[in-house]
C-alpha cells in the first residue's frame, strides 16, 4: 500500500527525449520492513525540482508479504515515473541482528525492482548522505528533514522516512555532478 505524500503537477519530456547534460530523474529509498520511504526528483541546470515523495506501509503482515509489498510499490513507481538511477540508503550495523536482516532484505526487494525495470542503482552510507545534505554525517533526522524542505522549496516537512528519501536522491545527484566534472576535466 503506497501512502503519497504529495504530487507535483509539472509535466516533464519522457526519458527518451532528455539529453545526458539536460534532466535526470532519481528516485530515493530509504527502505524499512515495515515503513519504506521514497522521493522522486528531478536535477538538470543546477537545479533540483521535487516530484513526489511518501512512503510504503507493508501491512501487519509475514514478512515475505511485506517484501512482495515492497517490491510491487517500487516497481510501480518506477514503472509511472520512469527516472533514470535508483540511489539507496546502505545497510548499517544494527544492535539487534533480526532486524538487520529484514532491513537488508527490505533493500534487497527495492534493488530488484529497480534492476528488473534496467536502473543503475547506488548505494550510500547513512553518514554521506547527511555529510551531502547537512554538511556533518552526525546530523539528526529532524536536520536531514529541514534541509530537505530548504534545497526543495517545499511548503512544509515530509514525512521523516520520505524526508531521508529525498536526502538520498539529492545526494546522488549531487555524488554524480561532481563525479562528472572530476572526469570531464581529465
Amino acid at each position: 500500500m503506497t501512502c503519497r505524500t504529495s504530487t507535483a503537477t509539472q509535466t516533464f519530456p519522457p526519458a527518451c527525449c532528455r539529453s545526458e547534460r539536460d534532466v535526470i530523474r532519481v528516485i530515493g529509498i530509504d527502505p524499512g520492513s515495515r515503513i519504506t520511504g521514497y522521493g522522486l526528483l528531478e536535477a538538470g541546470n543546477g537545479q533540483l525540482v521535487y516530484l513526489e515523495s511518501g512512503c510504503i506501509r507493508t501491512p501487519n503482515a509475514p514478512l515475505p508479504e511485506r517484501l512482495a509489498e515492497i517490491y510491487r510499490s517500487v516497481n510501480t513507481l518506477i514503472v509511472q515515473h520512469r527516472p533514470e538511477a535508483l540511489a539507496i540508503e546502505e545497510v548499517f550495523l544494527a544492535k539487534n541482528a533480526n532486524s538487520a536482516l529484514k532491513l537488508g532484505q527490505a533493500r534487497g526487494v527495492a534493488i530488484a525492482a529497480g534492476v528488473a525495470n534496467g536502473l543503475p542503482v547506488f548505494e550510500y552510507a547513512a553518514r554521506s548522505v547527511k555529510q551531502a545534505i547537512v554538511g556533518s554525517g552526525k546530523a539528526g533526522k529532524d536536520q536531514v528533514a529541514h534541509m530537505v524542505r530548504v534545497l526543495l522549496n517545499l511548503p512544509g516537512l515530509p514525512q521523516a522516512d520520505a524526508a531521508d528519501a529525498l536526502a538520498i536522491a539529492i545526494c546522488h545527484v549531487n555524488t554524480s555532478r561532481l563525479d562528472r566534472q572530476k572526469f570531464s576535466r581529465g
